[in-house]
Order: structure tokens, then C-alpha cells, then sequence
């Protein structure tokens, strides 16, 4: 008894998951129509560009759209398998001759004129077999139980054969039930795994794509990380030059001034000297702030704890400030970066977004330091009209870490770092 018992639950048991493979695998084939525009839009453009040379402009264009559509159709699959894909972020630069070296250098974009192929065609017989799947038993049941509204020259089918009388009805209807709900339970999952899994390694980078994506991502990142050190090393030598270098240059001639008339006026002399002695305490200020902006001695004397303390008590905004409890050990070039980003977006948020309050996080996970800022002000941050975010970028790329800014108009804005600094 318990075996039969068991062996009745095993179809309700596939049930619930046999149905999600079949609708995906039905999406999947409503999609692949879809896709069937595909290959006419690109010869188009082809064509455009082969005769006219107007549809230049729209290539980069079509292709990202391509990106798009491929990727949605990979996170798709990815949920469908229980697997969690990124999303390389591959924005679109200006110009168009730039756009279209990005778009023809995409090693993904083999992959995905393949995938074309493959989705089109194999895609939308597997939605076609989900279907039938789906519709096998209703259709069945349906069929065989209004057999005899069919004319008798035409009548209806069941497995291919006429049906003229209830016993041809149930036998023949009873078999195609038990066929297509054999193909949905034991059928179409295999077949949408299948499908997911081959959608996945067709538009998921090779080895080999990685390395090079990866070669050039630090190629990037390590040309911001020496234009930002080259324009860093111009402020402070301009910090020096126009500030406290001034300052000790006014210094040594009021020292020299004062010791050439010491015999004479005693009185201008002491003057002098009280000058020098004021302008000496303002160089040392001027030499300490530029100290501060190389690396903050406030990192090395309380931490980054204490350093973002610092920073939130001193902002003209309300900070709530959450830090973790234990950061471990983190190195200085990245508590360095987390401070500067800290400051920075605490001072636009001051500056720039109107706001009441700011939040700012500070984490850490077992391979990435975590900094959140989040204030309450107008949004509509935009890195091309120098609002900071480009610095802190170029920063956070050099140690080959990630930025992320959410600002949508009206606010809030949200920016969130993750610093790699695994032991």
C-alpha cells in the first residue's frame, strides 16, 4: 500500500516543477517570434551601410539592442536553473567612431549572433512541444467529450484517429491525456534544462573572453589610477607652490629683514619677528592640510571608524553613521579611498542635493570593505558635470574595486562601494 501510495505522489510531486519548465519553455517560444526580426533588422542595417552609408549611425545601436535582448533572455535561463549571472556592464562611449570599435571589439558578439540561431530555431520547437505539453490532456479531455458536435464527414481526432463513438472517445482520449501529461512531467523538464543550459553557455564569455575583458578592464582602471595620481601630485605641488612655499619664502625675508636692522630699530625688528613667528604657524596649517588630503593622520591615530566619526560630526548634514563592529584588519590604500569617498559624498550631498539627512554605512564582508552613502536630497547626480563621482571612481577602479550611484531625479541618492581587501 505504502509503495502505490508513493509512487501516486510522485506525479503531483513533478507537477509543480514540470509546469514552470513547460511556461518557460513557452515564453521562450513566444520570444523566439520575436527574435525572428532579428536577422531582417541587421541585414537592413547592413544594407543601409553598404549602399548609403546611413545606417553607419544605427549599427551600435542595433547591436546593443541585441546585448539587451540576449542578456534578458540569459537571466531567464539563469532563474530557471537556480544560478546567479552578472551582467557586465559595457555602457555605450561617445562618438561614433568609438561606438563602433566598442561594438565590433565585443567578444560576446559572435556569441550572441549565434545564440540567434540556435534560440530560433531549436527555441521555438521546444516552445511548440511545451505547448502541446500543456494542452495534450485538456485538449484531450475536451476532444473526447464533445465528440459528437463534429460533423460525421469530419469528425474530430484522437492519436490520429477518427472518433465516431464514445468507446473510440475515451480509449483514444484517455491515451492522448496520458501522453501529454507523460511528455509535461517526464518530457519537457530535461528539454527546458537543456535549453537553459545551452542559452547560458552560449552568451556567457569564454575563458579566454574573461582574461582579455579582464586585461583590458585593468588597463582601464590602472590608466585612471595614474592620471588621477599624476593629477593628485599637481594639486599638491600647487598647494605647496602658491601656499606654504609663498608663506616661507615671506618668512626668510622678514627674518632677514629683521636681522639687518636688529642694531637699529629694535622695535621694527620685534615686529618682524612676530610677523615671521605668524607666518610660520600658518605655513605649518597650510603643510598640514596638505598632509591631511595625502593620507588623512586621522586614519592611522583612530581608524576608519573614527576618521568617519570625525567626518559626520563635522558635516553641515545630519549624519547617522553605522559602522561595523569588528572591520579587521583593512589596508591604508583602501581605509585611504573609503574615507575619501565618505568626505566627498558627504560634501556634494552638501553642496549639490538640498538634503536633511544622510546615512552612511560601513561593512565588511570576508572579501570586500563596504561603504554605503545615501542622502535624502534632489537626486539627479550626473558625473559629467564634475559632481566628484569621477574622482571617487578613478579611486575606487585603482584598487580594483566597484561604484555604484543611484540618483534618479527627486531623489534619494545612493552611492555604494565595494573595496576588495581579502587576506
Amino acid at each position: 500500500m505504502a509503495s502505490s501510495t508513493t509512487l501516486a505522489a510522485a506525479p503531483a510531486q513533478r507537477l509543480p516543477s514540470a509546469m514552470r519548465a513547460a511556461f518557460y519553455l513557452c515564453a521562450s517560444g513566444g520570444t523566439a517570434l520575436l527574435t525572428l526580426l532579428v536577422p531582417p533588422m541587421l541585414i537592413v542595417c547592413g544594407l543601409l551601410v553598404a549602399v548609403f552609408g546611413a545606417g553607419l549611425p544605427m549599427l551600435p545601436h542595433a547591436f546593443a539592442g541585441l546585448r539587451r535582448w540576449s542578456e534578458f533572455h540569459r537571466g531567464l535561463a539563469a532563474r530557471h536553473l537556480g544560478v546567479r549571472v552578472e551582467v557586465p556592464d559595457r555602457p555605450m562611449p561617445a562618438g561614433l567612431r568609438a561606438r563602433l570599435r566598442h561594438t565590433f571589439r565585443d567578444p560576446m558578439l559572435p556569441r550572441r549572433l549565434g545564440w540567434v540561431a540556435v534560440h530560433i530555431g531549436p527555441g521555438l520547437v521546444a516552445g511548440l512541444l511545451a505547448l502541446a505539453a500543456l494542452l495534450g490532456a485538456p485538449g484531450a479531455i475536451a476532444n473526447g467529450s464533445l465528440w459528437w458536435l463534429f460533423p460525421a464527414d469530419e469528425p474530430s481526432t484522437l492519436m490520429g484517429l477518427p472518433v465516431t463513438d464514445w468507446p473510440t472517445a475515451l480509449l483514444a482520449g484517455t491515451a492522448q491525456a496520458a501522453t501529454g501529461i507523460a511528455l509535461l512531467l517526464w518530457g519537457i523538464p530535461p528539454l527546458a534544462r537543456l535549453h537553459a543550459r545551452t542559452t547560458l553557455r552560449l552568451l556567457s564569455p569564454s575563458k579566454a573572453d574573461l582574461l582579455a575583458e579582464r586585461v583590458e578592464t585593468l588597463t582601464e582602471t590602472r590608466a585612471g589610477a595614474v592620471d588621477a595620481h599624476a593629477a593628485e601630485l599637481r594639486r599638491i605641488e600647487r598647494d605647496l607652490h602658491d601656499g606654504t612655499q609663498a608663506r616661507l619664502v615671506a618668512l626668510a625675508m622678514r627674518l632677514g629683514l629683521a636681522e639687518r636692522i636688529m642694531g637699529k630699530d629694535p622695535e621694527t625688528a620685534a615686529e618682524l619677528l612676530r610677523e615671521a613667528q605668524g607666518g610660520a604657524e600658518e605655513a605649518m596649517t597650510e603643510l598640514r592640510d596638505v598632509i591631511r588630503t595625502i593620507y588623512p593622520p586621522i586614519l592611522a591615530d583612530r581608524g576608519l571608524a573614527g576618521a568617519a566619526s570625525s567626518l559626520a560630526a563635522r558635516s553641515v548634514i545630519p549624519v547617522r553613521l553605522n559602522v561595523a563592529d569588528d572591520l579587521g584588519t583593512v589596508p591604508a590604500a583602501v581605509e585611504s579611498t573609503a574615507y575619501f569617498v565618505i568626505a566627498e559624498s558627504l560634501t556634494n550631498a552638501a553642496k549639490h542635493a538640498a538634503a536633511t539627512q544622510i546615512l552612511v554605512n560601513v561593512a565588511r564582508t570576508p572579501d570586500d570593505l563596504t561603504v554605503q552613502v545615501i542622502d535624502d536630497g534632489v537626486g539627479g547626480v550626473d558625473e559629467s558635470r564634475g559632481s566628484g563621482v569621477g574622482g571617487m571612481r578613478h579611486r575606487v577602479a585603482a584598487l580594483d574595486g566597484t561604484l555604484t550611484v543611484t540618483s534618479p531625479e527627486g531623489g534619494p541618492t545612493g552611492i555604494e562601494v565595494a573595496l576588495p581587501c581579502a587576506s
